[in-house]
């Protein structure tokens, strides 16, 4: 275990680096290119290596996991330093502090609990913290403000770069540091150029929030590990990137649809139509009925810079979301029911079977989509609703996720099987929700 702690602490030593890029300017690879060096021809055997090694490295006998993260970081050290390919500073010291302090962070908490909610929590606060400050002693070094207005804005991207980086290293790249520092490098700098206005309370509220619902959902298991960052992380850019009425929109189907999955599930389980893993929501399924309201968020927040209403990514957002409350509901709440019938002949089938629905069902389904479209719409005056237009924008973003609920019922009975799966049933479904929302908006 002290080796561990050892190694992480190398790791975050490696990554506290970029904080000396402003400074450094055109050479803040070097320090980078110097580690690698030293990892790759210098500790070949020893109590350091046997320190450093991960594994794999003992059968290379060399330092390969190092000798990546060294390397990757003084490429992003290149990229934010030479002149014509401007990474900011602050994206370069955020996704290289949270990926090697978030480390030594897991790393520490691992000395008292092997259980995985505590190891991402020491991961993510961890790496907020050290990306916090990284960024902050960039700009003190290059002279941007660090007040009370920016402040905010760095709490930002330092929890976005955290959450990013716990999010790619439970899915793919656990040991593959470099590869996650590069990902989180650029996904931060994305997050820069849409220059979001933080404010302090919605930056405190919303991390305490979706931090808290993100441990919910997993304490109850509605959601994996995977599946609750994933959650989190999408919660925390619809509160910053939207607002709060966009959030309390995206966030009633994550509750509602995570309880609807619970609901009764023993029975579920014994008919054969509960959902798989406990009814613990992974990446994958929460990506399929969110990636498309998510893309919304982002264009919303993007929209001032290209120029482009930003109206439309509202009926987006919200027919997306209608459409994944609606298919949830009718699936988690029609699947307890006999008699279902093949939406598109209308034949008896068996409880199950992929374009099957109920009366039940479709009607929880429309409660589900009229809930969202009360949400998106219902906003003012005390918060700034998704969609305007009052009760006609509401009833339009109700109807499209009922027309996107259908589309779901008529692909699952036409084409899902084995090679096109529920989830990208799923996602085609959000999308067909996503332009019924703006179609009908735009005929109303």
């Amino acid at each position: 275990m002290l080796r561990r702690v050892r190694r992480a602490s190398v790791f975050a030593a490696v990554a506290a680096l970029a904080v000396l890029a402003p400074a450094l300017d055109t050479a803040a690879a070097v320090p980078f290119f110097a580690v690698a060096g030293g990892a790759f021809f210098g500790v070949r055997d020893g109590e350091w290596f046997e320190t450093l090694a991960l594994p794999g490295d003992r059968e290379a006998e060399r330092l390969y996991g190092l000798v990546s993260f060294a390397l990757a970081g003084a490429g992003l050290a290149l990229f934010a330093s030479l002149p014509r390919a401007p990474l900011p500073y602050e994206a370069f010291a955020a996704a290289t502090l949270a990926v090697g302090a978030g480390r030594l962070g897991r790393t520490l908490v691992s000395r008292r609990t092997t259980d995985e909610f505590p190891l991402v929590a020491g991961y993510v606060v961890v790496g907020t913290a050290a990306a916090l400050v990284g960024q902050i002693a960039v700009r003190l070094q290059t002279g941007a403000p660090v007040d009370a207005e920016t402040v905010p804005l760095l709490v930002f991207l330092a929890a976005a770069a955290a959450l990013t980086a716990a999010l790619i290293r439970s899915l793919v790249f656990s040991r593959d540091a470099h590869i996650t520092t590069a990902l989180v490098a650029f996904v931060t700098w994305g997050f820069i150029a849409l220059e979001p206005t933080v404010e302090a309370p919605l930056i405190a509220a919303g991390l305490a929030v979706t931090g808290a619902l993100g441990y919910v959902s997993f304490a109850i298991g509605t959601a994996s590990v995977a599946g609750m960052l994933t959650g989190v992380v999408s919660a925390l850019l619809a509160v910053v990137l939207g607002g709060v009425g966009w959030f309390l929109t995206l966030m009633s189907f994550y509750a509602v649809g995570g309880l609807a999955s619970k609901y009764r599930f023993d029975e579920k389980a014994d008919r054969g139509v509960a959902q798989e893993n406990e009814g613990a929501r992974g990446t994958g399924n929460v990506l399929a009925n969110s990636a498309i309201a998510l893309a919304a968020v982002v264009g919303y927040a993007a929209a001032p810079h290209l120029a482009v209403p930003a109206a439309p990514f509202g009926f987006v957002f919200a027919g997306a979301t209608a459409t994944a409350m609606a298919d949830t509901l009718s699936s988690e709440i029609g699947g307890l029911y006999d008699g279902p019938r093949l939406v598109t002949t209308l034949r008896r089938v068996d409880p199950g079977t992929d374009g099957a629905v109920t009366w039940q069902g479709e009607l929880a389904g429309f409660s589900g989509a009229v809930l969202v479209g009360a949400l998106a719409a219902g906003g003012s005056p005390i918060l700034d609703p998704v969609v305007p237009g009052g009760v006609a924008a509401g009833g339009a973003v109700a109807a499209a996720g009922v027309a996107g609920m259908t589309v779901d019922s008529l692909l699952g009975a036409l084409i899902e099987g084995d090679r096109v799966g529920n989830q990208t049933v799923n996602f085609l479904a959000t999308l067909g929700g996503a332009v019924a929302a703006v179609a009908l908006w735009t005929a109303v």
